[in-house]
Parts: C-alpha cells; structure tokens; sequence
C-alpha cells in the first residue's frame, strides 16, 4: 500500500477509522487507514460477547496474558510509527480483562521502535467481586432466572467519558477493557467537540456513527444482501465516519479500496443487533434510531441524520459467563450415493455408541445432542430443498456434565472410517473437548460500579459520574404506514423486496429488514408479521418474534427469542451467531403487487 498525503479535515470535522470489528479480523485494516492520509483518529474493537471469557481463561493459565495480543504484535506493530507520525491518536478495547497487560505491551513495543507514547489504560469493568452482594440483595438476570452461583466472568459495558479524559489528559493511545462498542468512537467525539453530557441528541449521533463502523467491513459492504454488487472482495474499505460538531455523519472508506458504501449497505449495518431501535441502551444516551435517513453523499459516501436521544437508565449491563458443563462437537465427510442417507445413520450410530460407553462408565445420557448434515441445507429445516447431493459434511455434537465423558466418546469420532458408510473421510483427528460458558446478563446500578483512568503507568484516577436525570419515554411515531396499493400480486422470495442482516445477543437473534423502495414497506410490514416469520423458523425459534419499525429507514426489525440454541459456546448449532437467519428468512415467500416489484 502507497502512502498518500494527508488531507485536511473539513472544519469542525473529525475523521475516526474503524480497524477492528472483533479479535480475529484482518491485519490489513490498520494499515489501510493509516496510509490513507484521511482520518485523525484509529479505533479498534475486539471484544465479542464471549472473548471475555477466552481471555479470562487466558490469564488464568499466565497472569500476563488476558488481552487481544494482536493488538500490539499486529495492528500496533504495523502502523505506530506512522500513525505518530501523521499526529493520529488510537483508541482501542483490546485491553480485555487485563488492560494494564495490554499497556505493558504497547509500552514495550514503542519504546523498542523508538516511538514516544503516552498511554492510558481505563479499567474498572470487572464487576465479578460485586456479584455475591447482588446475589443477596436479589439481583437477577435479564430472562427473570437467578444469578448462577459460579460466574466465570462479569464485566459491564462502560460507556464514553473515560475515554474522553483519556484523550483530555494528553494520551495518544487509549486501552480500555469492556465497554459499549461504540463508545471508542464516541468517546473521541466526547473530547473533540466538548459536548455536554446531557447533550442526547448528539451523543445518540456520536453513538451512532461509532455503531456502524464497530464491525469493520460490515458498513463498507461486507455480508451485504447483495453481495455479488460489492467490488473487490480482497481489497475492501474499512470504514472512516466523518463527524461534525453538529451530530453530521458521513460514512465512506479509503479512495481506491474494494468494497461498497451505499444507502442500503449502510442501513443493513444499522440495524445489526439493535433490538428496539426506539430503546436502544447505551451507558451514555438511551438511542432512538426509528427516524434514522440516509441518502447518497457522492461516490461511496452516505450521509446519516435523524439520531434522537434521552437520558441513559442509570444502570449498566453487565455480560457474564457461567461454567455449564463441557461439549465436543466433530465432523466427518460422507461421499457417493445417498450421500444424505449414510451421513443420517452414521450420525445416529456414533450417538448410540456413545451412550453405550457412558452406560459402561456409569455416567448418565448426554444432556444435548444434534446432529446436522451440511449440504442437505439442514438449517433450513422443513423449507430444505437439496436432499439428493451426492457430498454430504455430517456435524455431531453432544454436551455432557462431566469431561471424561466426551473424552471418551471423542475417541470413537474415527471408528466410521472403517465401520459403516462406504465413502467416509475427512476425519481430522480426535475432536477436543471444550468447556460450554453460557452468557448471563444483569443490570447494576452505576453508582455501585467506578471507572478510574491511569496515566503513563501512574495510580488510578477515578472518573466521576453524574447521576442521569428522571428517563423520558419516546417521541410517539408521527404516521401510520400507507396501506399496500390494489391489484395483481405475484408469489416472490422476500430478498426481491428486501434486503436482510441477521445477528445475536446470547440466545436471541435479531433479523433486520430494509425495504428495497419506500413503495414496499407497506407491503414488508404486511407481509412479514411476526406471526410469519415465527411459523417459518419454528424449527430454530422457540420464543416470541417481536416487530419493531424503523419508517426512516423504510425498515423493520425482528427480535426472536430462545432462537440460537443457547447462543455462543452454550449452542450445538453450526451457526450459533444466528449470522444465517436473515438468510433463511429472506427464502420466504411473500406475495407483492406486481406494479411494485424492483427487476429480477
């Protein structure tokens, strides 16, 4: 990659450049923005649901470790030098359930490059040793059940002033541990333009603008509906948000990258895990995103208005993990006539084996099971229709309560390949055992909970918190939707008048929906009833579906409960993320009039 000449920002414009939507995504993405020549600032989130968890168990095992370490031997490595160079400042969650390690690290690094850095780390998320007083005082989670007795991890979601005292007091870079995604992007805003904190339309703006660049490649084209649009795949944009002082956002990417910024690939990112976009909680702002526009700024840019906030409820969440048992999960490849048939029964075999073997050890049945063959369109369910492949991926997974026996039924995964099916193979190994962490969430109260800041490796400064004011319900939406006009109508999968995006929070997923034309959202919210789309993932949802609009947007968003399996390491499934079910609901048959419907 060229560097290129810096440009000036426009006035009252910052630019922040989002490298990272989780740990695990392209080394490229700092280093693209970077040499860009057009951001002022770099923000990097690492922290899935789960990660926390990963790295928890990581600093178990060595006290040192407990961070993102391609933070610092990757993205830092790759681009401090320049990025001091340029006067970009960088923000960053990778310090995970050790920040001060993480900062170690970055010290390190700089000091070996010859780069001076001052460095704050933001801690105070570890809420783990409040848990037993909560306990007593009868805290619950989020689904109304009681808070396990054993929590590997309990961590709230900090919100943006932290950051912004970092970024006050002088640091070039920011370490944080769990915080809300998008508050490494507005807590930049929070320093930059000085904004009150009661400012809530503007830090409902700021939160937005960090919310669609938090996942990377997801704003610039990436898992877009319709894919085969977006342009060179392998050099895609990462994303850079200009913000005004004002609340304006425009959202684009690097001139010269792969990639897509459009209207439509920017509202499918929006909508990404919100759940009620009239209720869209964050430590700093209740978000109202329903009135949310976006129209075309030029080639590759979008503008995005229409952000509305309220105060914030005075809690945080909290995202905890509990030890619940262990799990192994393999795969085999089964070939040749009736591929599908053999896959079945040779799942069913090494299930019945397997509990032979517990019967032997005097262990007591699996307590999950599933068995999923890949290829037969199984996630489909009753809606599957490529029963007849001839190359057929068999997935068998079990959970038990005890370790040894998955270790034993994890040594019988190679026995098929001799036994049964004519044309098994692909074996890869004994299969290992993992721990199965489910996620709890719960609600405590700020004031139990202090972040403090630390300068340059200096003591613990606390950072204040100001009581938020009485909460404020939404403004009512001002307009019905116009009905769906007469006529001719034809028989059409949903994606020829939607376009879809699909993710989760613990068990539950969320499928947002954006009309192709304003013209269709009568006919989407017609169409897609909650009711429907219940009844065509049974096989998958077994809570409630709620229906959420967003008219600015011309879209809706279901929630669907009790629909992953568990969710996370907890599911069986192959797609535990729910990252398909848009894909499996955009299959849907809905019936259009025929005037409205875009080109096939």
């Amino acid at each position: 990659m060229q560097a290129t000449p810096q440009e000036p920002a426009p006035p009252g414009t910052v630019r922040i450049g989002g490298a990272s939507g989780f740990w695990g995504d392209s080394s490229l993405g700092p280093v693209q923005l970077v040499r860009s020549g057009a951001i002022d600032v770099l923000v990097f989130d690492y922290l899935a649901e789960l990660t926390m968890s990963i790295l928890a168990a990581q600093r178990a095992k060595r006290p040192e470790a407990g961070w993102a370490t391609d933070f610092v031997e990757v993205a830092l490595r790759s681009v401090l030098r320049e990025a001091r160079e340029r006067g970009i400042r960088i923000v960053s969650n990778a310090g995970g359930v050790n920040p001060r390690g993480c900062a170690d690290a970055a010290r390190a690094l700089a000091q070996e490059l010859g780069v001076p850095l001052r460095i704050a780390v933001v801690e105070g998320d570890d809420v783990l040793p409040l848990v037993p007083g909560l306990r007593a005082a009868g805290t619950t989670a989020l689904d109304g059940s009681p808070l396990p007795e054993q929590l590997a991890t309990a961590n709230a979601y900090l919100g943006a002033q932290p950051i912004a005292r970092a970024l006050d007091a002088g640091a070039d870079l920011v370490i944080t541990g769990r915080c809300v995604d998008s508050a490494v992007t507005l807590g930049v805003l929070l320093h930059a333009f000085g904004w009150p904190a009661d400012a809530w339309d503007l830090l409902s703006a700021g939160s937005l603008a960090g919310h669609v660049i938090e996942c990377g490649c997801q704003a610039t084209g990436g898992l877009a509906t319709d894919w085969e649009q977006v342009p060179d795949w392998a050099g895609i944009g990462y994303p850079i948000v200009h913000c005004g002082a004002d609340g304006s956002i425009v959202l684009t990417k690097p001139a010269g990258t792969g990639g897509l910024v459009t209207p439509a690939t920017l509202a499918e990112q929006l909508l990404y895990e919100i759940g009620d976009p009239a209720h869209y909680l964050l430590p700093d702002v209740v978000c109202d995103w329903r009135q949310v526009r976006m129209e075309a700024d030029g080639p590759d840019r979008v503008r995005v208005t229409g952000a509305r906030g309220r105060p914030p409820t005075g809690r945080y969440k909290v995202s905890a993990t509990a030890m619940a048992g262990w799990r192994v999960t393999a795969q085999l490849t089964i070939l040749g006539i009736d591929a599908a048939a053999k896959a079945r029964r040779t799942g069913d075999a090494l299930l019945a084996r397997g509990r032979m073997l517990l019967q032997a050890l005097g262990l007591p049945d699996f307590e999950a099971t599933l068995v999923e063959l890949l290829g037969t369109e199984s996630a489909y369910g009753p809606h599957a229709r490529r029963l007849d492949t001839r190359e057929v991926v068999l997935r068998v997974s079990a959970t038990h309560r005890e370790r040894r026996a998955l270790e034993a039924f994890a040594r019988e995964f190679a026995a098929p390949g001799t036994s049964w099916s004519p044309g098994t193979t692909g074996a890869g190994g004994r299969p290992p055992v993992q721990p199965v962490l489910r996620q709890v969430a719960f609600l405590v109260d700020q004031a139990a909970v202090q972040p403090t800041l630390r300068l340059d490796g200096a003591g613990p400064v606390p950072v204040a918190q100001r009581p938020p004011p009485p909460a404020q319900a939404p403004v009512p939406l001002e307009a019905a939707t116009p009905a769906v006009p007469p006529g001719p109508r034809a028989t059409v999968p949903l994606v020829r008048i939607a376009h879809g995006r699909s993710g989760d929070k613990g068990d539950t997923s969320n499928i947002g929906l954006v009309a192709r034309s304003p013209a269709l959202l009568p006919v989407l919210r017609e169409q897609v009833t909650p009711q429907r789309v219940h009844a065509w993932l049974a096989h998958l949802v077994q809570g409630p579906v709620t229906r959420h609009d967003l008219p600015g947007l011309h879209a809706i968003n279901l929630v669907c409960e009790r629909a992953l399996g568990g969710g996370g390491m907890a599911s069986l499934r192959n797609d535990p993320l729910g990252k398909g079910m848009a894909q499996l609901l955009l299959d849907m048959p809905v019936e259009v009039p025929v005037a409205l419907l875009p080109p096939a």
